[in-house]
């Protein structure tokens, strides 16, 4: 790129502003703007490029354009100063390139890889050998990544806090064994998707990571109540669990997370249809801070699930029920005048439950902090119950659609149509 020449006022501004407040200024620019500045003059191209302020890059916005020559110039420029790197989506990186800057930036602490689709298990060799300062990696949808890839990470990666390995299709029980058994220090493990991980993988990471806060298993359909027992067991500081589409999980999942995980704030646990109120009833007895519940499809529960609720966990924020059928106005009268309905709760998603009407929006209408509430294809609500709810809680938004009114048998004639037209109130 042509740069341009210093003129007068450029030379007064560097004349005034010493060096390091440029660089301190340039610090918080993103690295569009950095780049913009660079062709700005020779000084400004020194003062942009320089490798402190390029401590946290995101090439997200570049995505798939990005090509491997980039990050190897990164890798120059930015040595050891790079803390953060996020490589996000982008499909043309390879091997080599990330072999480079393992190298070259050693004090690398975040490195996403999320659906960098080119790299392999050699990629995690060279972050195991030099990168050894690593807190936080995602390797989401790196498809070519096996259980070699962790055996390499566990080896130098020791103070790794955050893992993602999300449809790594390849990685079993055994990589997260060489795992859990290397990196004691993790917090986060999240492994959507991987369709070989079974009880005794979870149980590794039980037993080994002691400082373990969040675990996600979505969609981890070899998981039963064997693996969450073993959490339950060992994971005593556990605040987040998804086992969300894990559907060999029984109510005993529930008794033993309630029995060994009394810091639970997050359960996601949509689609497992075979729960059932009495785990809740075990659930909402023994973690008293919970604030976030995902159960859409948890197809048994009944309005007794939510009176638990509504009777001990005094701190829910963010609820879904979407698709329990059985709730009635009755469960959310229990809600509704719970403490945290009337002080914490923001969020309440009730969609497809069909035996929901106006009563129940009566009985929300002491949530002062609701914010959200989702009502799709509750057919027996109302606009005219919607319309009383949002003059008592004006700045709450109401998702709901409605069926156009039916046209007049002479209209188009023939067979009548209905179509289902979304409507934010």
């Amino acid at each position: 790129v042509s740069q341009i020449s210093i003129t007068d006022d450029d030379a007064q501004v560097n004349r005034k502003l010493p060096k390091e407040l440029l660089l301190r200024i340039f610090s918080f620019l993103d690295v569009v703007t950095l780049c913009r500045c660079a062709q700005v003059s020779k000084y400004w191209n020194l003062l942009a490029l320089d490798g402190s302020n390029w401590q946290r890059v995101d090439l997200f916005e570049f995505q798939v354009d990005v090509k491997a020559s980039v990050v190897e110039n990164i890798s120059k420029r930015c040595g050891g100063f790079l803390k953060a790197l996020s490589l996000k989506g982008c499909q043309n990186i390879t091997d080599e390139a990330l072999q480079k800057f393992s190298e070259k930036c050693r004090n690398i602490e975040v490195l996403n890889l999320d659906n960098c689709k080119k790299l392999t298990d050699a990629t995690c060799a060279s972050l195991g050998l030099h990168s050894t300062k690593l807190q936080q990696l995602d390797l989401s949808c790196c498809l070519c990544i096996t259980d070699n890839a962790l055996k390499f990470i566990s080896k130098g990666c020791h103070h790794l806090k955050h893992i993602n390995i999300s449809w790594c299709h390849e990685v079993t029980n055994d990589g997260l064994e060489a795992l859990a058994q290397g990196c004691l220090k993790l917090e986060d493990f999240i492994c959507k998707g991987c369709s070989q991980i079974t009880d005794v993988g979870v149980g590794h990471i039980a037993v080994h990571c002691k400082n373990i806060r969040r675990i996600n298993l979505h969609s981890c359909q070899n998981i039963t109540d064997d693996g969450l027992k073993l959490l339950g067991e060992h994971c005593h500081d556990l605040a987040f669990l998804c086992v969300s589409s894990c559907q060999r999980l029984t109510d005993q999942s529930l008794v033993s997370i309630a029995n060994g995980c009394p810091a639970l704030k997050t359960l996601e646990v949509a689609n497992c249809s075979h729960l059932t109120d009495n785990g809740f009833q075990a659930l909402a007895k023994n973690c008293h801070v919970l604030e976030r519940m995902d159960l859409e499809e948890c197809l048994q529960i009944t309005d007794s699930t939510l009176n638990y609720l509504a009777s001990y966990c005094h701190h829910l924020t963010v609820l879904s029920f979407s698709h329990c059928e059985l709730i009635t106005d009755e469960g959310i009268r229990h809600l509704g005048s719970s403490v945290c309905a009337t002080e914490q709760l923001q969020v309440l998603e009730l969609d497809n439950c069909p035996l929901i009407t106006d009563a129940s929006l009566e009985h929300l209408m002491g949530c002062q902090s609701l914010e959200r509430i989702e009502l799709y294809d509750c057919q027996l609500i109302t606009r005219q119950g919607i319309r009383r709810l949002k003059n008592r809680l004006p700045n709450i938004r109401v998702h709901a659609y409605f069926a156009p009114v039916t046209p007049p048998a002479s209209v188009g004639g023939g067979r009548q149509r209905y179509c289902k037209c979304c409507v934010i109130l």
